[in-house]
């Protein structure tokens, strides 16, 4: 029987992004993905938020998704929200299909050499103490240490797991397609009772997309090019003589959640832990940053720095986050309803968030860049992302973020050069003599008080953070990074 220490089961952005995680750490991985290729087929996610452009750019392959998308300056929620003026290098969300962020992640994993099982898909599993045996569709079995199920909504490994999915059932369908007509379109949106449509230029500049509110809910077929062409007619009194369809696809507000992300030696991560509606475009960002979350923790686990109980802090803090977008995005369905009462909150709403804290506060939300992991109380930094600042040390000026390139965690020191001695840890934990002479400032907070020095773990937030005083490094180190070696 094949073996390694971690099996993915499928091999999406999530799988992808925290394959590369687990490379970057010199774990042996692999995917198991259904497609014998990582072509997208249909519409799926159309961008970055600028959360997730900052954890790729602390690895530093930011530049191989900005180079090939279109910046804007906000998020949505109900209206536009500007995050042109938020305190980070990617205030803005990039415009970059799905089909060119699994290509440009693919291509990282191949860097790495990382084993792809394709054509195949995860049928079943069996876990003990250790590890777990994992049964392929083409009848073969390999091990692992540990199984990740990054296999969508419908994971079959959250079901295996017995992982219960609770939530709200769909109340509304939406058909999205990729489709070429006869006659030009009305371009834009169009409201009516049920909701709003969209007509847009798709991408080859030649077909149009489609989003189209279903006059009632279906769930249980694949929708067609006769589907599509009935919802046209009702809504716009004409199909424009669609003719052909690229591709054809539904999607509902139904919004669930894992009530564990992790059972033993099985996790789960992305859609396989969260389902919602795509309202923000929250999706594949959240699935990202599952990913980092868990990639340095669980290889901690693996190369046994870390104890097994390191992975219960993946559930504590990401799962808070899944469920507030579960929460955000269910708002905004209700938002979207077109019955005068629904009318009159969201024109209320839309006035709130023309303020700017309430703008702030959303669009951090939603940007990813408002993060705050519970790690008890402190300073204002204690769980939140750590700012990318321009410091300045003994060898010359560098970016926070390029200390995190290797994904290892960091001390950096900003008070007098020399004051820290952390040797037991030194195999582990970069340590850093800087100085840096602006402002600290936090998207959602604003200005804060500058800390004497900050531990920073792999995914870039904030572990510990030094005011004059080493007072509690030492059980932050050894409760993130492992007991201290043997002198």
């Amino acid at each position: 029987m094949r073996g390694h220490a971690v099996v993915i089961a499928g091999g999406g952005p999530t799988g992808l992004m925290l394959a590369g995680e687990l490379a970057l750490a010199g774990v042996d991985v692999a995917i198991v993905e259904q497609r014998t290729s990582q072509d997208v087929i249909g519409s799926r996610a159309l961008g970055l938020h600028a959360r997730s452009l900052e954890v790729l750019d602390q690895r530093g392959i930011a530049d191989r998704f900005i180079s090939q998308g279109q910046r804007h300056p906000a998020v949505h929620f109900q209206i536009p929200l500007d995050i042109s003026d938020f305190p980070t290098r990617h205030n803005y969300t990039l415009g970059l299909r799905q089909n060119h962020i699994e290509r440009i992640l693919a291509e990282r994993v191949g860097e790495f050499g990382v084993t792809i099982y394709r054509g195949r898909e995860v049928t079943g599993f069996a876990q003990d103490e250790r590890g777990v045996d994992v049964a392929l569709s083409d009848g073969e079995w390999i091990h692992a240490e540990y199984l990740v199920g990054c296999d969508g909504g419908r994971s079959l490994v959250r079901k295996l797991a017995g992982i219960a999915f609770p939530g709200w059932d769909p109340t509304t369908s939406w058909l999205i397609a990729e489709v070429e007509m006869a006659e030009e379109p009305k371009w834009g949106f169009h409201e009516n009772k049920l909701g709003t449509y969209a007509i847009g230029k798709a991408e080859d500049g030649k077909s149009a997309r489609v989003v189209l509110v279903e006059p009632q809910l279906r769930v249980d077929d694949e929708p067609t090019l006769r589907d599509v062409s009935e919802v046209l007619v009702a809504a716009y009194g004409t199909d424009y003589g669609i003719h052909n369809s690229h591709w054809v696809s539904r999607f509902t507000d139904m919004a669930r959640q894992a009530a564990a992300y992790r059972d033993r030696r099985v996790l789960l991560a992305g859609d396989a832990a969260h389902v919602h509606p795509p309202m923000g475009g929250q999706g594949l960002n959240i699935g990202v940053q599952d990913a980092v979350n868990l990639g340095w923790k669980l290889a901690q686990v693996v190369k046994r720095t870390s104890p097994e109980s390191l992975l219960d802090t993946y559930h504590a803090e990401r799962h808070p986050i899944g469920a507030r977008v579960l929460r955000n995005t269910i708002a905004q369905t209700a938002l979207r309803r077109r019955d005068d009462r629904s009318k009159a909150l969201a024109d209320i709403l839309s006035e709130l968030l023309a303020i700017d804290e309430p703008r702030r506060r959303i669009a951090a939300e939603l940007s990813g860049l408002g993060v705050h992991y519970d790690l008890g109380d402190g300073h204002d930094l204690l769980g939140r992302r750590m700012p990318d600042l321009d410091l300045v040390t003994a060898d010359g000026p560098l970016r926070v973020f390029s200390l995190l390139h290797g994904a290892r965690p960091v001390l950096i020191n900003l008070g007098e050069p020399g004051g820290f001695d952390i040797t037991p840890w030194a195999d582990r934990v970069q340590l850093v003599d800087a100085t840096y002479a602006g402002r600290w400032e936090l998207p959602a907070l604003g200005v804060i008080t500058a800390p004497s020095a900050v531990l920073i773990r792999p995914d870039g937030y904030v572990a510990w953070v030094g005011e004059q005083s080493q007072s509690g490094l030492a059980e932050a180190l050894t409760t993130w990074f492992g007991a201290p070696a043997a002198g």
